[in-house]
This record gives C-alpha cells, structure tokens and sequence, in this order.
C-alpha cells in the first residue's frame, strides 16, 4: 500500500514507490530481454546460413571440378579410341601387302617351282657351281627343264658358291690326293666344276681350314 505523508502546513500526500519497486517495470525488464534474446539468437542463425551457404558454394565448385575431370577423361578416351582404330587401318595395310606377295608366289609355275628345289638338292648335296647347275638343269642329259625354269632356279636360289668351291676342292684333295694347283685347274676348267677363279681362289686359301 502507498504510505501517506502530512507535510509541515498539515496536507496530507500519498507518497509514491521508486519505479523500480514497481511490478509492470520489471515485466517490461523481462520482455526486453526476451526480445534482445531472440534477436541475438536470429542473428547467430543467420551466421549459420551463410556458412551453410559457404560450404554449399564450395560443394558446387568441387561437383563442377570433377564434371571438368571426367569431361577431359572422355576426351582422352576418344583420343586413345582413334589411335585404335589407326593401328588397325596399319594392320589391314599390312595384310594387304602380305596378299599381294601370296598373290605373286601363286603366279610362278610349277615348272620353275620344280627348278628351283631342284637345283636347291644338287647345290646342297653336291655343291655344284652355278654354271654347273644351270647346265644339269636344262641339258637333255640333265632335268630338262626349259632355259627359262633354269635361269629362275639360278636367279633365286640362295646358294654360297664360295662354300660349294671349298667342298667340292675338300673332296678332291682327300678323295684323289690332288695338288692345290690341280684342284685350282679342276674347279675352274668348262670341262670340270665351272667355279669362278675368285670361288675357286677362295677354295685353295681355305683348303687346309
């Protein structure tokens, strides 16, 4: 209750309490605080949205770094792709080629097929001279084989005549105790092996190899 006072002339006055001590002034204390309060707790929230915001931006820039990545990965694969796909052109090139040489083997004749292995026999087995061969091959008291089959069997046989002359020289020497000199004759002369004087060199240098 208010306390009342007289003063010294005898009037009598309600003395008021302080505002403090009042009760809607400490209502008004709690709702500003309240409201103070929610402002701050707004105010945090919204820092915590934009560091959200932060981290989502950063999400975003990584996802378009790894779309950038894989776009580059596909380029590379179309890349290594074509590179494939010209290897492979290089092969059919390759086996192009490989078909026009079976192509060519198939056009020689059987003739000269026949020549040339048969000349491939006396050169490894006899160790004949060229011109020694190609007589064989085409005399009539030889194979036979027409001029043309014997100069392809010449032409393409792959013969070591120096090799052939040191043989036929060997046997010469251990067969018939021949002299270099005579062996030299004999490999050299129309009417014996037909070498070449340098083949036939090349025998006697090595004749006791």
């Amino acid at each position: 209750m208010a306390k009342k006072i007289k003063d010294e002339s005898g009037n009598t006055y309600v003395q008021k309490k302080p505002v403090y001590k009042r009760v809607w002034f400490w209502i008004l204390v709690v709702l500003v605080l309240i409201v103070g309060g929610s402002a701050l707790g707004g105010n945090k929230d919204n820092g915590g949205k934009k560091v959200s915001s932060t981290s989502t931006s950063s999400k975003k820039e990584s996802s378009s770094s790894s779309k950038v990545e894989k776009a580059v990965d596909k380029t590379s694969d179309v890349s290594s792709s074509d590179d494939d796909d010209y290897d492979y052109d290089d092969t059919t090139d390759n086996s192009s080629d490989d078909t026009t040489a079976s192509s060519s083997d198939e056009s020689v004749s059987t003739e000269y097929k026949s020549a040339l292995a048969t000349a491939k026999e006396y050169s490894d087995q006899q160790h004949m001279s060229k011109a020694e061969l190609y007589e064989q091959l085409t005399s009539d008291a030889g194979e036979k084989f027409s001029a043309e089959a014997g100069q392809y069997a010449i032409d393409n046989l792959k013969a070591d005549y120096n090799a052939n002359a040191l043989a036929t020289a060997k046997d010469y020497q251990e067969q018939q105790n021949m002299s270099p000199e005579s062996i030299r004759e004999q490999l050299t002369s129309d009417a014996g092996e037909k070498f070449t004087p340098d083949e036939a060199n090349y025998a006697i240098q090595h004749l006791n190899d």
